[in-house]
């Protein structure tokens, strides 16, 4: 008998309606709320009068469409008298509990018509808190800070979550309306002009967005519909409903999110949080139906989209393909070389820092992209991960410092307060000259000492109190002794405010010249579509990175012992030049050794310090 391939069967996705205050033309609005257990819900709008109108029910959704302009603020009405915003509010000015009001997301002027987002392997991102990137905490006053990211050498911008939270402080995990752009940041107008300026300044704009969980005040969802389960736990509290019963709106919900930011916002990329909190067992995963649907807006409109995946899975199934049953993702964050190097700088232990701390497992990273494929794991006590092999760099996703591994520290320290300057410089030159997506944290490129601390202002007291509570207690662990600062201090978020002015000032200029030589060398030698040969010497403390580079090779040696040393060198045949040799004070000037012979010696390299040649070949031999 022959088989037939059929088209697949159209998606949930595409069977719902869209959920929340749809304008549809004229000052017209279509208004649509997911509610199956709710016998009635009114639509409430406040004009020059209130006016409270039934809406029809419809496969359990509620829906109305009715006159109501753009900037119409309402509410939805439940026979219980509860007044509430709309679970999909495209903006709520007056935070978590107040109205919900009606966004024309076509009235924005986009001018960036001429851009076009580059693909992962040329990529430098720069990771930032809308609220703490600047003293003002806003879009506007972040964009014109965007210009010293061009000269930096970046490519894109990722702002942390962005969706409504309660209160003007928080990271942005706790946000409960996904559709709605922080108030305190400049809601969605402020969203819209921020990434029209990056673009204008053609750096593409990622967006971290929380899809395992919703924080918990101002949470509504629960009021409408069966939006969580019971059948798994998370750190969060009750896992989002993806493969129960009635998940099928569920998944809309979500999957309509991200192609709401990535469409209406003109968003580059998503950064999806701790997918290891997402459960589903179901034949078709959530990640690959979202990405599936990404991938088709990308095809519409002919624009190169991003989907990257935050996990600790060690799970190659986020990244290879779907003929090998994979969701296709097109990177993931790689935790495993920030624990490498963190470990072999501040030589801590505890944690999960417990399963590094040697050369090796750094050279494990940099050849495969993590650590763990499968081999026991001390800290998780079981065998951990599986085999990423064939998998290309572009799909790690790295760093020396991002918002977890700092924030996540009791103190909230930063690694510049951790180690000395040359080490800073020293795993500077591992970031960059890897092989992998760099990904840099706001501050980091100037050695930024103020911490990033661990912020909210939840106006719900007995929640704010079971917060700190809980961030003191989650630290016994670690054994980090001293007080843990209190979440709800507004003087803990003013404290983790940057300090930009201290880039104009030494040892952090040095620093920030040394990020943009390393970056400015990565794109030359085009490193991010190479991968290299690696050869550690744990003994002396070497490692060394050689790349196929084209019109040159590229070797890149790491020394990460306390005492200066000399290193008999083997360089590939050619002549060669130094580059860079981080303990240098003229090592921003290439300095040429035409005589290749000269190389024959030996190299001092200084205590933590590293140094870069290339080499021509000439057609001679070394």
């Amino acid at each position: 008998m022959t088989s037939v391939i059929t088209a697949p069967p159209e998606t949930c996705v595409a069977s719902m309606p869209q959920f929340g205050a749809i304008p549809v033309g004229g000052e017209r609005c279509r208004f649509a709320v997911w509610a199956p257990k709710v016998a009635e819900i009114s639509l409430i709008l406040y004009g020059r009068k209130r006016l409270t109108l039934p809406m029809r029910v419809d496969s359990g959704f509620h829906i109305a469409e009715v006159e109501a302009p753009a900037g119409t603020p309402y509410r939805l009405l439940l026979p219980d008298g509860r007044e509430l915003p709309d679970p999909a509010s495209r903006f709520q000015p007056d935070g978590v509990h107040g109205v919900s009001v009606v966004v024309d997301p076509c009235s924005f002027h986009w001018t960036d018509a001429g851009f076009s987002n580059p693909p992962l392997n040329e990529a430098v991102i720069y990771e930032l808190h809308v609220g703490t990137f600047t003293q003002a905490g806003t879009f506007a006053a972040a964009i014109p800070r965007l210009d010293s990211l061009v000269d930096l050498g970046n490519t894109a911008v990722e702002l942390m979550p962005v969706a409504q939270f309660p209160g003007a402080h928080n990271w942005g995990y706790d946000g409960v309306f996904p559709f709605a752009v922080q108030n305190s940041y400049g809601g969605p107008a402020g969203l819209a002009q921020f990434v029209n300026a990056a673009h204008e300044r053609g750096i593409s704009v990622f967006l971290d967005v929380v899809y395992n969980h919703l924080g918990p005040e101002g949470n509504y969802l629960g009021a409408f519909c069966p939006f969580f389960s019971d059948r798994y736990r998370t750190p969060w509290g009750e896992a989002v409903n993806f493969d129960g019963a009635e998940s099928g709106p569920v998944r809309a919900f979500f999957i309509q999110n991200a192609l709401y930011w990535l469409d209406q916002f003109h968003i580059d990329g998503l950064r999806l949080d701790a997918i290891h909190g997402i459960f589903d067992f179901s034949a078709h995963h959530f990640l690959a139906e979202l990405n599936e649907n990404v991938q088709q807006l990308a095809a519409r409109t002919g624009r190169r989209l991003h989907v990257i995946a935050e996990s600790d899975l060690n799970d190659s199934r986020l990244l290879r393909p779907h003929s090998e049953g994979g969701y296709a993702l097109d990177a993931q964050w790689s935790d495993d070389l920030h624990h490498a190097v963190h470990t072999l700088l501040t030589h801590e232990t505890f944690g999960y820092y417990r399963d590094f701390g040697s050369l090796e497992d750094l050279r494990v990273v940099l050849e495969q992209g993590w650590r763990y494929s499968g081999q026991y794991s001390e800290y998780r006590q079981r065998c951990h991960g599986n085999s990423p092999a064939g998998l290309s760099p572009e799909k790690f996703v790295v760093c020396i410092q991002n918002h977890d591994q700092v924030g996540n520290r009791a103190g909230g320290e930063r690694l510049a307060q951790l180690v000395d300057h040359e080490s800073l410089k020293l795993a500077a030159g591992v970031l960059l000259l890897s092989p992998f997506v760099p990904l840099l944290f706001m501050g980091e490129e100037y050695g930024e000492t103020n911490p990033f601390q661990y912020f909210t202002s939840h106006g719900d007291p007995g929640l704010a109190s079971a917060v700190t509570k809980g961030r003191r207690e989650e630290f016994a662990a670690f054994g980090w002794s001293g007080d843990v600062p209190d979440p709800q201090d507004e003087s803990t978020f003013h404290s983790s405010i940057l300090n930009y002015s201290a880039r104009d000032s030494e040892p952090h200029r040095h620093l920030l010249d040394l990020y943009k030589f390393l970056i400015a060398l990565r794109k030359r030698f085009g490193l991010g579509a190479l991968k290299p040969e690696i050869f550690v010497d744990e003994d002396r403390g070497f490692l060394t990175l050689t790349y196929a580079a084209k019109p040159a090779l590229l070797t890149a040696i790491f020394y990460f012992g306390e005492h200066s040393t000399p290193l008999p060198l083997r360089l590939p045949p050619g002549e060669s030049s130094l580059l860079i040799n981080s303990s240098d004070r003229a090592w921003i000037e290439a300095t040429p050794y035409p005589d290749a012979r000269w190389f024959r010696g030996d190299f001092l390299f200084a205590r933590r310090s590293f140094a870069v040649f290339e080499t021509r070949n000439t057609g001679g031999t070394s």
